[in-house]
């Protein structure tokens, strides 16, 4: 079938012509469009995770829906709502920052603590905490006087953007129309990718009212369809959420041409594009001295870091790296073993997945290959850190594919700076780095753990949780650490999510509970953070989903005794 270009056309041109009506548009009325979509949302919610379920081969009855409660209806409902309140600050006059508490660190950059803003997220994440560090130079006057700066220009004239959404998680295409929509004032057309483009049903109910007004169209098709819209007059920005490869050829197109362009920076393509484009992540574990609980726990929350998705996410755990001399190394890794063991066989629904470890597989023959099916969970231990151009440290895997490798370092702070100068010089990409620790570990040598946050040149660093919540906490920033040259794209460039609009960030620093409640306490922690909702192993992940988007959708709290009592049963 040849490609409808006219439909296409169509849909462009009625955006371009509402696009300053959109930028206009009072505050009172997006807020509106944003309660609207926030409702919609519910209405759909159930039949949108069970398609879901079903194209990613989750079987039935299985804990792991929770995943598509959480990262699909959970966290565009709540991104609305966070861009809401943003909102009615700016209409109200309230600044946009009261109420967030800012700290200086020790190299004078600025840190804003964007989480928890409210009850919602302690219900989410109780016991998890998130900062937005501003670049170096930004002072504290800056902020208020630089956020949502969109809303402090005269008269503006809008503009057309052309969101190229992700095939595996399905709130990301959405959430990047709301950042353009709102942050940069853009009406905006989607492009679902061919894999996910079943939700396209779902996403068009819940942007109707953006659709009625010309503000949002979808477009479907393959990649034909997807070079139209990029080379297409009336688009004046790209945002693109995939491979450095889809950026490269959006950019100086495909073939030795497209190769030798890169080379030279000469793009065929002049219209602007940020990208979100995945990469190498890495988990880094600090060792210390474990009990068996921890090393359960913590072995659990690995195996969640890699194989949420079933590993088909951009921010999944690719490298665990280890101390060389910690003697709990072995005992960590039999127990993700176990995990594996216990959650079974799951389908690799994503394309390429076969493919991929077949790859992965072929460049290491002794890898422990641990279920069967496509994509298998698969580990490759005893990576060597020397070997730079080893396939584990410069291909994302996009699948069920861990390699793990052990750096030298007698103390803490030794093995750090060596897994930091590892995770930033050898690793391909910039996205999101994890970092596991025990507390007693911890207080030993803070001031190491501190540089080593500081030196992971990551877009977003989690510290005993993992960088994919971040994806779900709106008000912090998703993107890669910035500096990335165009033709040497590494994660990409730019960020989204972002709700407070603030403006000259450098990544998002998460924190969360090396151990749950109450076993916490015994650590000297005074934390009340149950199993993450995020852990495969939580087996009321499902069932707590739900009732997080019930309450979502509501505003109401009436569930809230439900919402606590099945998080502590995780």
């Amino acid at each position: 079938m040849s490609m409808d270009t006219n439909t296409i056309d169509t849909a462009i041109e009625s955006l371009n012509a509402n696009k300053t009506r959109w930028a206009r548009l009072p505050i009172a009325t997006k807020i509106h469009l944003l309660d609207d979509m926030r409702r919609r949302v519910g209405t759909v919610a159930h039949e949108w995770v069970e398609a879901a379920a079903v194209a990613k081969q989750i079987p039935t009855g299985s804990q792991l829906v929770g995943e598509e409660w959480m990262s699909g209806p959970y966290a565009l409902a709540a991104g609305a709502a966070a861009i809401a309140d943003t909102l009615r600050r700016i209409e109200d006059g309230t600044p946009i920052l009261e109420g967030f508490s800012t700290r200086k660190l020790a190299d004078g950059q600025l840190a804003v603590r964007v989480f928890p803003a409210n009850f919602d997220d302690r219900l989410f994440l109780s016991g998890h905490t998130a900062e937005v560090w501003m670049r170096p130079g930004v002072e504290e006057e800056d902020l208020e006087r630089g956020a949502a700066s969109f809303y402090r220009t005269h008269d503006p004239e809008g503009s057309v953007t052309l969101v190229l959404g992700a095939g595996n998680i399905a709130s990301i295409a959405p959430l990047d129309v709301l950042t353009e929509l709102f942050n940069c004032g853009s009406v905006t057309a989607v492009k679902l990718n061919p894999v996910n483009a079943y939700l396209g049903p779902f996403l068009e109910e819940i942007f109707g009212s953006f659709v009625d007004g010309g503000f949002v169209r979808f477009v479907y098709g393959g990649t034909e369809e997807g070079v139209y819209l990029t080379r297409h007059d009336l688009i004046e920005h790209i945002h693109v959420t995939g491979a450095a490869t889809t950026h490269d050829a959006i950019v100086y197109g495909v073939g030795e041409e497209g190769a030798r362009r890169k080379i030279s920076d000469e793009p065929v393509n002049s219209t602007p594009v940020t990208s979100e484009l995945g990469g190498v992540g890495p988990t880094i574990v600090v060792g210390g001295e474990w009990s068996d609980a921890d090393l359960r726990y913590q072995a659990a929350h690995i195996m969640s870091q890699k194989l949420h998705n079933h590993g088909f996410n951009c921010i999944a755990c690719q490298v665990l790296v280890l101390p060389e001399e910690w003697e709990q190394a072995d005992a960590l890794l039999d127990a993700m073993r176990a995990v594996v063991a216990d959650l079974g066989e799951r389908g690799a629904y994503y394309p390429g997945a076969t493919e991929r470890h077949s790859a992965a597989v072929a460049a290491h023959v002794d890898a422990e290959i641990l279920t069967d099916g496509e994509g298998p969970v698969t580990f490759i231990i005893d990576l060597d850190p020397a070997a730079g151009d080893d396939i584990c440290f410069t291909t994302e895997f996009f699948g069920a594919v861990l390699g793990v490798v052990r750096l030298p370092g007698s103390t803490t702070g030794a093995f750090l700076q060596n897994a930091v100068k590892f995770a930033n010089e050898t690793l391909d990409g910039n996205l999101g780095a994890n970092l596991i620790i025990h507390p007693a570990t911890a207080k030993q040598d803070p001031d190491a753990l501190e540089a080593a946050i500081h030196d992971l040149r990551y877009g977003t660093i989690a510290v005993n949780s993992w960088v994919g919540i971040a994806f779900a906490m709106n008000r912090a920033t998703w993107g890669a650490f910035p500096g990335n040259p165009r033709n040497d794209i590494a994660s990409g460039t730019g960020v989204v999510h972002n709700s407070l609009m603030l403006e000259d960030t450098e990544r998002t620093v998460v924190r969360g509970a090396f151990a749950p409640f109450p076993r916490t306490l015994r650590q000297g922690v005074l934390h009340s953070e149950p199993t993450p909702p995020f852990f495969v192993t939580n087996r009321q992940a499902a069932h707590l989903g739900e009732l997080l988007i019930e309450a979502v959708v509501s505003g109401s709290r009436k569930n809230l005794p439900a919402i606590v009592a099945t998080a502590m049963r995780g």
